[in-house]
């Protein structure tokens, strides 16, 4: 069976880091069809749109989408805002292509360990951050600046339904792991974190094999710091969860490192996902060959997961990632004393040398 995947490179380092993890597509031996489309800045540059209609057909039309990353210092004062990469490609691919659920697994590598910077092994972690992706703030309307120029207005909302489905999502996971899911939001301050706390209460007193508690955002940063272990699943809101996923990528050690799916309901019993690292364009090393390819390729394992239900071979994926760290390849942002270090293609060709030997 042929698998669709629409291909989507973006900006700054993101073509870089696509390219290893199509290479390792190639390298799985599995059979793929594979389109690339311009999104993000490129887009805009070609053709004045960050998310050009034929890359959303495109998108559509595929079994899954692989993303680079988008954006850069030149885009950032375009007007109007709809057309700066950000907030004309991410949030309209999200809002049509339905992805509500983002999933970002953070995982300390054992080799990485050193890396993290918790030392003396209080950076050892394994959690999933689960992100509701297509409401709160970064949807929200009226969003406006006044015409004084001294006043600007973001509104969140929230509805049961979509708390629910998201919640749902976050038991199925908790159900493969330790079966607890720490609830995070500000109930404390706000009334959609009021209606979040009641809900997943509700969905509690039903699902009484998962453990669920609630934390306040602020301390729920502060744990991620002081003991990351504590933690197995973090389900949360989409602002609170754009910021603590990116916290908790860092504890291990480096954005290069993590990757991230956003998922879709399932149509035909399979599950439509958009999979991309987490780490943004980083214009400041494109071209250089020091970007790391680890998200982009762990993205890949994580399209196989759950696009694909092949577990096999994403877990062939991640233990050749783990094999070349193992062997003491490093790219810049990992590199310490003791390791060798590679570039961005190099540690692809690593992963795609163990994936042929048969990692």
């Amino acid at each position: 069976m042929t698998r669709k995947i629409a291909v989507l490179p973006g900006d700054g380092i993101g073509p870089e880091v696509i390219a290893e993890a199509v290479r390792v597509l190639e390298a799985t031996g599995r059979t793929f069809e594979l389109e690339n489309a311009l999104v993000g800045g490129a887009a805009y540059d070609d053709g004045g749109h960050p998310l050009p209609a034929a890359t959303l057909d495109l998108c559509r039309a595929a079994d899954a989408v692989l993303l680079g990353a988008v954006g850069g210092p030149q885009y950032d004062h375009i007007q109007p805002p709809e057309l700066r990469p950000e907030v004309g490609a991410l949030l309209p691919l999200r809002r049509e292509l339905n992805l509500y659920a983002n999933v970002r697994p953070a995982k300390t590598m054992r080799p990485l360990l050193s890396a993290s910077p918790l030392k003396n092994h209080r950076g050892a972690m394994d959690l999933v951050v689960v992100r509701e992706l297509t409401g709160g703030i970064y949807f929200s309307q009226p969003r406006e600046r006044r015409n004084d120029g001294k006043t600007a207005v973001d509104t969140c909302i929230y509805h049961r339904h979509e708390i629910v489905r998201i919640a749902q999502h976050a038991f199925k996971i908790a159900r493969t792991r330790r079966h607890e899911i720490t609830s995070v939001d500000k109930a404390n301050v706000l009334e959609t974190s009021r209606l979040w706390r009641e809900t997943l209460d509700e969905m509690a007193a039903e699902n009484r094999d998962v453990k669920v508690t609630h934390m306040l955002v602020d301390n729920c940063a502060m744990q991620l710091v002081r003991d990351p272990s504590q933690f197995d699943v973090i389900l949360t809101e989409n602002m609170f969860g754009d910021i603590l996923s990116d916290e908790a990528s860092m504890i291990t050690g480096s954005l290069g490192l993590l990757p991230s799916a956003s998922l879709s309901d399932a149509k035909g019993g399979k599950v439509f996902g958009l999979y991309e690292p987490v780490h943004g364009a980083a214009p400041d090393i494109a071209g250089q060959g020091r970007a790391n390819p680890i998200a982009a390729i762990l993205s890949v394992a994580l399209m196989l997961r759950y696009s694909f239900e092949d577990d096999e071979m994403a877990d062939r994926i991640e233990a050749a990632v783990e094999h070349a760290l193992d062997a003491g390849l490093r790219t810049a942002d990992v590199f310490e004393k003791g390791t060798r270090l590679v570039s961005t293609s190099e540690f692809g060709s690593a992963v795609c040398f163990k994936l042929a030997a048969g990692a």
